[in-house]
Parts: C-alpha cells; structure tokens; sequence
C-alpha cells in the first residue's frame, strides 16, 4: 500500500475519531509546546487539569518569561518531571530574550532551546507549524515496529521506522502525528490491541503475522533502587523548619522537610551535624513519628521522620541565602513539594503531630 493512502486512511480515522483535548484545534506553538512538554511520561488525563490552570494564569509566552520559577514550580506541583517546569521556563526566558518573543520555526533552533528534544521538536514543527518532522514517542514508535513487523530496537531498525513515518507525515502532518498519538493510546496500547478499530491493520504486519503483541520486544524492568532517607520535624513557636532543594535534578527548586541520605537509620549523627553544618541548628532527635515509601520513576524514598527538639539558645528566624524557611502549617500551600514530602505532611496529621 502506498503510504498516500496510509496518510489518506489515518486523516480519515483522525477526523471521525480524535479526541477532544484543550490544546487540540488551535494552532499557538506555545500551547502546544507546553502541552508536550507536559505530556512527556505523564497521562492525558492528569495533564488536562494542569495545562487548564497553566494557561488561565499564565497565556502567553511573555506570561512565563516574566514570573518566578518558584511560581511555576508550586503551579506545576504533583506533576513530577520538575526539569521539565525549569527547563520550559528557561527557554521561554530565551525566546523572550533572543528571538524577540517569536517560537523559532526551524527545527534545529527550536531543538536548541533548553529542555526540547527530538520528540517535542518534531511534535511542535509538525502540529504547529505543519512542517513534516517525524515525533517518535513511545506510542508512535510500538505502532510503528508493529506496523513494519519489527521486534528488536536496533539503531537501523529506528532509522527505518524514522523513514517511514517520514513518508506517512509527509501530507498534513500534524493532524498526522496527532492520529497516532491518539491510535497509541485508544487501539494499539502495550499490552492490548484493538486491531478491528485500527486504520493500519490492512497492511500492519504485526496484525497481519496474528501477533502483534509481540512487537517490539521489550527489556525487562529492573527493580528500582532504594533510598534511605531520615527527614526531620524541627518546630518553634507553632512554626516548622523547611529547606529547598537544589536547582539541579529530578526535584530540583523543590521544598521539603530536611531530610539526608543514610545507610543506617539508627545513625542520628550524620543528620544532626547536616542540620548543624548547612543551617546552624542544634538538634536533639527525639522519637520516631513513623515513614513513608513513594516510588519515583527511576528510585524509591524509603523516609523515616523523627521529632527533632532544638537546643540552639538563639535561632535564626530568616532564611538563610532563600534556601530555608520557618512557615506555619497554613504556608504549606504556599510552597511546591514534592509528592513524598506531602505523603509525609499526610503522616503528620494522621499521627496528630
């Protein structure tokens, strides 16, 4: 089958049956930028909510550029991927600073920009801009190694599947790429096919060999790592101490309970001089409040959180260099944590504490 006609049948398929999404039918490269970036190893559906309470606060481009990322970040809160909310930021910021507010419309430049990679890249060149430029995520490429009846994921058998969407797109691209996105996650999903409903079974060789589940092969999941963590409940005067993370990393700009890495939890000393060294503060750790497991996508937090009692004579109400702060409990709002964190606020108030 020519692939005029694959492009023929999925646009048909597209019309009569694409979803109804926020950032579908319009054609603002920045509502679509965002709503990529936002959908990378995230669901439509937990999506939706945020992308709605983005754009209502923060419309246009010039919008993000020009607020705080702390702003963005508590906006962002309990999507996870937290780079993702930074890197977007930096590059808005970018685009504001060096392109005089204009989304660059060439793949290389757009691709340059902080955060954006092949598949955001092409998805955007694609639906926004309706240049042909293949978006493989992980939909797109099982339909793809399904369709050709490919099972390993070499590099020439990626190329080959690059090639080949290459020719489907190249006719309306993004309604295109949109069509597979949809068929990706409604028909040809990981572990179940619905081949009757699929515009590509006529000449899918997956459908067409009886097996289409077995394409491609997949590597087995390893267990993920476990971290040790003990975190802290440091109070004063009906306030609790809290710390921000880092910039870099997967919760980069985060704030938390203080809490360190260990190998043993009963080794109190290493936590106390963390608290001692980084924030001046002088603990006694009293007894154990209880803990949480939260599985992140490449590790898990095993958190064990203690009563910490201050024996410093002066403390320092400030924070100290925008990195720490005392807050009440009605502030918690006001901050981005990340989805552990809150699991140990829950623990809090379940143990009335």
């Amino acid at each position: 089958m020519y692939n005029t006609d694959i492009n023929s049948l999925l646009l048909r398929w597209y019309n009569k049956n694409k979803r109804s999404l926020p950032w579908r039918d319009i054609h603002d490269p920045y509502k679509i930028w965002l709503s990529e970036v936002m959908l990378q190893q995230t669901q439509v559906n937990t999506v939706i909510p945020y992308y709605n309470k983005w754009i209502v606060k923060y419309p246009t481009l010039s919008s993000v550029a020009k607020t705080q990322i702390d702003d963005l970040l508590k906006l962002w809160e309990g999507l996870g991927y937290y780079s993702r909310c930074r890197n977007f930021f930096q590059a808005c910021q970018i685009i504001m600073n060096e392109y005089g507010g204009i989304i660059p419309s060439t793949f290389t430049e757009f691709k340059s920009l902080p955060g954006v990679g092949p598949y955001i890249a092409g998805a955007v060149m694609s639906i926004a801009f309706n240049i042909p430029k293949p978006a493989i995520d992980g939909n797109i490429n099982r339909i793809m190694f399904r369709y050709l009846g490919l099972k390993n994921q070499t590099k020439h058998n990626k190329t080959r599947v690059h090639s080949i969407l290459s020719t489907f797109i190249s006719l309306h691209p993004g309604d295109i790429i949109q069509a597979l996105m949809d068929i990706g996650s409604s028909i040809c999903k990981p572990n179940s096919v619905s081949c009757n409903q699929c515009p590509l079974s006529i000449s899918c060789k997956g459908f067409l060999n009886g097996s289409p589940l077995l394409y491609p092969n997949y590597k087995n999941k390893k267990s993920l790592p476990v971290k040790n963590i003990i975190a802290g409940l440091v109070q004063h005067n009906g306030k609790m101490f809290i710390t921000k993370r880092k910039d870099d990393g997967a919760l980069g700009g985060l704030w938390e309970l203080p809490m360190i890495l260990v190998k043993d939890y009963n080794d109190h000393s290493l936590f106390k001089k963390f608290l001692k060294d980084k924030y001046n503060l002088n603990l006694k750790i009293n007894n154990k409040i209880g803990n949480i497991i939260h599985s992140f996508s490449h590790y898990k937090m095993n958190i064990e959180i203690f009563n910490c009692e201050i024996i410093n004579t002066r403390i320092q109400k400030s924070s100290i260099n925008n990195i720490s702060k005392w807050i009440s409990r009605k502030e918690i709002v006001n901050y981005a944590f990340h989805k552990a964190n809150h699991k140990l606020f829950d623990l809090l108030e379940k143990n009335n504490v």
